[in-house]
């Protein structure tokens, strides 16, 4: 899908640094591929712990489809303001700060691309969750949404969630909200090992990110605080509550990873059943970064991008 003569992602990456309430945030635009027919604007939301760099391949996939791209890095991650000390930490005070990110991208970089067409959206992760709020609070700003492995529940992995919520609970009541959630210091990227990680079946795309932030060991992120999941938490509880997911206009589709051991898979599908305008696909085998897998995956992946934007006459 991609032209030959279009200038690759990285060798065009111009980043530009956007003012969000109380925080800078690093963004990027990317032109569309020139032999490809323009279809407008694309807005590319990565997840927890990820940087605009981590989507190379992606941004030239949706560049070769006819899409300009405009990404951002979350505020507390990327190359975007930290907000604690701690580098390493994962930190938010409450989800309402990524709204205004969101925001802050759609004003500064996103709205002067758009020649009065509405952008389309995709978003993986942490991003898809932020992406539904949006849905919910401002139904026209996107013509069409496809979300990777959506946050819609936090995977335990075989411990009970009921003692996630009790020590998420006890440890913000002690005042250790920039506190690292259990185990999660021992999480920098630059010692994790493939056999160590949790996203991915793909060790060459593994390695590939790996190798990118051994370079740039400032874009990197261990993983979240208890404040992080706390603000998650009642994130979580606000979209999940009824009409929540009933009142989303927006055509969507939501694409669960059948082995996802990040979030729940089954909450991706029950949340899309209850969407009005939803589509669900569910990718056998794969793990939590569908974009970040093998190309057995990443090509059902995009057979379902391609074949639902159509259906939108997108």
């Amino acid at each position: 899908m991609i032209p030959a003569p279009m200038i690759p992602a990285q060798d065009c990456f111009a980043p530009s640094m956007l003012s969000a309430s109380g925080a800078r945030l690093r963004a990027a635009r990317f032109d569309a591929g020139p032999g490809a027919d323009p279809r407008g604007v694309c807005v590319l939301l990565n997840g927890q712990t990820e940087f605009i760099e981590k989507y190379f391949e992606v941004i030239d996939e949706l560049r070769g489809r006819g899409f300009a791209v405009a990404a951002l890095d979350w505020r507390g991650q990327g190359g975007s303001e930290r907000l604690l000390k701690d580098p390493l930490k994962a930190h938010i005070a409450d989800f309402a700060q990524y709204d205004a990110d969101l925001d802050c991208l759609m004003a500064g970089m996103v709205e002067p691309m758009l020649g009065g067409a509405r952008p389309i959206a995709l978003a993986h992760s942490m991003g898809g969750h932020i992406l539904l709020r949006a849905l919910r609070r401002d139904p026209g700003r996107f013509r069409a949404a496809v979300l990777s492995a959506p946050m819609l529940r936090f995977s335990t992995r075989g411990r009970p969630r009921w003692l996630a919520r009790l020590a998420t609970a006890w440890m913000t009541a002690r005042g250790r909200t920039a506190d690292f959630v259990w185990g999660m210091e021992k999480r920098d990227p630059l010692r994790l090992g493939f056999a160590d990680q949790l996203v991915t079946s793909d060790p060459v795309r593994f390695r590939r990110a790996q190798d990118f932030l051994a370079a740039h060991p400032d874009l990197r992120l261990a993983g979240p605080t208890w404040g992080w999941v706390a603000a998650a938490y009642r994130s979580l509880a606000g979209i999940s509550r009824a009409g929540f997911a009933e009142a989303i206009a927006t055509p969507a589709l939501l694409v669960g990873a059948e082995k996802d051991r990040i979030v729940v898979t089954a909450a991706a599908r029950a949340f899309a059943a209850r969407m009005p305008h939803a589509d669900y696909l569910e990718i056998a085998g794969a793990e939590h970064e569908i974009l970040m897998e093998r190309d057995v995956f990443r090509a059902r992946f995009w057979q379902a991008f391609d074949a639902f934007l159509a259906a939108q006459g997108i």
